[in-house]
């Protein structure tokens, strides 16, 4: 697919479609890449850093990221921004370099998540459950009411959010942002899933014996 240039925005974190994103702009070059957006189309790339860092120097990106469009703006009195975006298609890299306004521009080209092919698999029904089990254990550890209604019944959509819920590192949500399919991708958070839901529920369960050990200590 023929590539075009967008800015693009090296972060600490990973950008899905669909997902929301707001952002507090405040170093100089990147003040002046939203403004170049706003004139343009309002919209720029999310990268998570590969090597380098967020502020002040240079910062080498991961190859898949995704387009984030400007919802909503906020100027501050001294410059600053704060910004609400929302993620919307997934690229590839081709090739970046730094304008002479010290931002990154990469030539991308959207790579969108092959089609579904199956109506409902085993990994989708099971992601369901699993991802319904991991709010509710999380919500238990974190003393946190973590309110979601039935899971997204769309494979995508369930993938996606399955993706953007789950508390592990940046690196593992890239590799996941870059399975190549939804098919495969559902596989991968079944697996990720079991995985955490299994380490959730020991550290619930010490959790449990923790209170009770203090409970039996405290009538002592």
């Amino acid at each position: 697919m023929e590539g075009y240039e967008i800015p693009l925005f090296p972060l600490h974190t990973v950008l899905f479609p669909g997902q929301t994103l707001p952002l507090h702009i405040f170093e100089p070059r990147y003040r002046q890449m939203i403004a170049d957006c706003l004139r343009a189309d309002r919209t720029f790339g999310v990268v998570l850093i590969r090597e380098g860092v967020e502020v002040g120097g240079p910062a080498a990106p991961y190859e898949v990221g995704t387009t984030a469009v400007i919802e909503d703006i906020e100027r501050l009195d001294d410059g600053r921004m704060n910004i609400v975006t929302v993620g919307h298609e997934r690229f590839r890299v081709q090739d970046y370099h730094t304008t002479e306004k010290s931002y990154l521009v990469g030539r991308v080209a959207l790579w969108p998540w092959l089609d579904y092919l199956l109506t409902e698999t085993a990994s989708s029904r099971a992601v369901q459950q699993r991802l319904a089990r991991y709010i509710d254990l999380f919500s238990q550890l974190s003393d946190t009411d973590i309110d979601l209604d039935l899971p997204p019944q769309h494979p995508t959509a369930l993938a996606v959010l399955a993706a953007v819920v789950l508390q592990v590192p940046a690196e593992q949500k890239q590799a996941l942002l870059e399975i190549p399919s939804v098919d495969e991708l559902l596989r991968h958070l079944d697996q990720l899933l079991r995985q955490e839901n299994r380490e959730l529920e020991i550290m619930l369960a010490s959790s449990h014996l923790q209170d009770k050990m203090q409970h039996l200590f405290s009538q002592n």
